[in-house]
Parts: structure tokens; C-alpha cells; sequence
């Protein structure tokens, strides 16, 4: 009879405890730093946790954040959209395919190192400024894990699945539909949840590019006027919506897996 070095295993509401707590360290350490730590007239303590909450509760009631944040949510999606389009088709390909995979595999390794942000002037100079430079980062930026993952899911098919279906002359597209697609919904979850994590991480700065709406563009105006509460208040509700995003992608994963 063997043992884990690390103990059992923790039950939904001890993790939730256990969460909640490491929340708490984090929240502790900021007020610290910043508001008992901090002299007085000191500018760090304009990001302390006591404005930046006051300040957060002022936008979301009485400014038009709400409407900054579903303008960012909307490209969120339109980019998480093409990048399903164009990396579940090329992944199946590649996972198939050993002469696709072939040609492809040194072109993707290549492309997807080079960070989505170094296009910006490209991009801009390309489309404009407006949302389309944006789809487009954010396009670049979530393609690659959904795409990789994939291909990798075609690999680790079963091949006994594939023979049951030659075996009972089911056409190609039966074949996608009913093995090749179902078999690898997990990992194209999985490609989405990380996409999601890159997306979120890249928006901010390509809300940067000249557009009026967004929450980097929010970021940028209470830059520009000094709102430093805001700013911490904003960057408070950039890491919650993240945190929800990636809930709903893991609850999803977990319900598809039942």
C-alpha cells in the first residue's frame, strides 16, 4: 500500500477555504504596502485597496465602465471565435495528415514564438485603427493553443475507433462527425481555456491602439487624468473578469467530461 508524499486529496470546500485564504494574503500585503507602510503624503498610498474598491464601486454604479467592459468582452469573443475557425480545421489537418503536419509544423513553431504585440505597428499600418488591428492580434494570439491542442487530440485517437468506423464503410464526413471531432472536443476545451488566458492578457494593451473603447482605453484615460484610484480600481476588475472568463472555460471542460 503506497501513499501520496502530499497528503490526501482536498475536498471541494477545504480548497475553497484554502483559496480564500491565499486571496486574503494578497489583499493583506497590499493594504500593508500600501496604506500602513506608506507615509502619508506618500503617492503609493492613492492605490491602496480602501480607494481602489470606493473607486470601483463609484465607476461600475455611475460611469459608463459597464459599457467599456462589454465593448472588450465583444472583441474577446469575435477573437476567440476566428481563432476556432481557423485552428480546429488546421488542427484536424495536422493531426491527420503527416505531409500537412510536415509542411506546416516549422512555419507554426516560428510564427507562434514571435508575441503577438510585435505586430501592433503592423497591424495598424495594415487595417487602421478601429477594432480590426484588434481582431486581429487577438486572432494571433488564441489560434496556436487551439490549433496545437488540436492536432494533438487527433493523435491520441484511438485507432480501434477509426478501423470500427472503416469497418462499417462510414464515409469521411461520417467519420469527422461522429469519431474524429467528438474525440477531440476535450482537447479543443483545453485550447480554448488557454486561449482565453493569452486573450485576456493581450486585450489590454491592444485596446491601446487608437480605439475609444475598451478597458485598455479606460486604463489610458484615467492615466491621463490622474485618476489613480481608478486605475487600481480597473486593474482589480481586469483580474476578476479574467478570473470568471476562466471559470466558465474549466466549468465547461468539466461538464463536457461529466
Amino acid at each position: 500500500m503506497t501513499s501520496s508524499r502530499f497528503g490526501r486529496p482536498l475536498s471541494g470546500p477545504a480548497r475553497a477555504a484554502w483559496g480564500a485564504a491565499g486571496l486574503l494574503a494578497i489583499l493583506l500585503a497590499w493594504w500593508l504596502g500600501t496604506e500602513v507602510l506608506t507615509p502619508s503624503a506618500s503617492l503609493g498610498r492613492r492605490f491602496g485597496p480602501s480607494a481602489s474598491f470606493a473607486s470601483l464601486g463609484h465607476l461600475l454604479l455611475s460611469s459608463d465602465l459597464p459599457w467599456h467592459v462589454l465593448v472588450s468582452l465583444r472583441r474577446v469573443l469575435v477573437g476567440l471565435g476566428l481563432a476556432l475557425l481557423i485552428g480546429v480545421p488546421l488542427g484536424l489537418a495536422v493531426g491527420s495528415l503527416q505531409r500537412v503536419e510536415a509542411a506546416l509544423s516549422p512555419a507554426m513553431q516560428f510564427l507562434r514564438m514571435i508575441s503577438p504585440l510585435s505586430w501592433m505597428p503592423i497591424a495598424v499600418m495594415l487595417f487602421g485603427v478601429g477594432d480590426d488591428p484588434v481582431y486581429f492580434l487577438l486572432t494571433f494570439a488564441a489560434v496556436w493553443p487551439i490549433l496545437l491542442n488540436t492536432a494533438a487530440g487527433v493523435q491520441q485517437l484511438d485507432p480501434r475507433w477509426l478501423q470500427l468506423a472503416r469497418s462499417v464503410a462510414a464515409t469521411r464526413r461520417e467519420v469527422l462527425f461522429t469519431v474524429v471531432l467528438p474525440g477531440v472536443l476535450g482537447n479543443v476545451l483545453t485550447g480554448v481555456r488557454l486561449a482565453i488566458g493569452i486573450l485576456w492578457i493581450v486585450l489590454v494593451p491592444c485596446e491601446m491602439l487608437g480605439v475609444s473603447a475598451g478597458m485598455g482605453y479606460f486604463i489610458l484615460d484615467t492615466r491621463d487624468r490622474l485618476a489613480y484610484s481608478e486605475l487600481m480600481a480597473m486593474v482589480l476588475l481586469i483580474g476578476l473578469l479574467g478570473f470568471l472568463l476562466d471559470a466558465a472555460a474549466r466549468s465547461l471542460y468539466r461538464l463536457w467530461r461529466g
